[in-house]
């Protein structure tokens, strides 16, 4: 069977590998990871954007909820030590656009999208 070509070829694996957050680091399971399309078409364009939405990530799966006021990161924690509650984080950077994570309450899902598609 022939070996698929990389989904994001312009992203070096290394760094991709170096930027998400180890196993033991991460606080919860992101489940499915997905993203919006106009996420993904960005991605594909701008590799800036990409290594920002992977560092996003790992900093989502440890528990640092970004750019958010300190009520909704309260709202976090909470949600982590209720299980029940699905958990959001927000990160923006000076040249990129704004994106959202949000993972589902059961974990099954996580979701990267712009605030506009919400």
């Amino acid at each position: 069977m022939p070996k698929k070509p990389p989904l994001y070829p312009h992203v070096p694996k290394s760094t991709i590998l170096a930027q998400t957050a180890p196993q033991g680091s991460r606080r919860f399971p992101l489940g499915q990871m997905v993203m919006t399309r106009g996420v993904a078409d960005k991605v594909a364009e701008d590799t800036e954007f990409a290594k920002f939405v992977m560092v996003s990530i790992a900093r989502h799966a440890t528990g640092d909820w970004g750019d958010m006021v300190e009520e909704d990161k309260s709202e976090n924690e909470l949600a982590l030590r209720e299980g029940n509650l699905r958990l959001f984080s927000a990160y923006e950077h000076p040249r990129l656009p704004k994106i959202w994570i949000i993972t589902e309450a059961d974990r099954s899902v996580t979701t990267v999208l712009f605030p506009e598609e919400y």
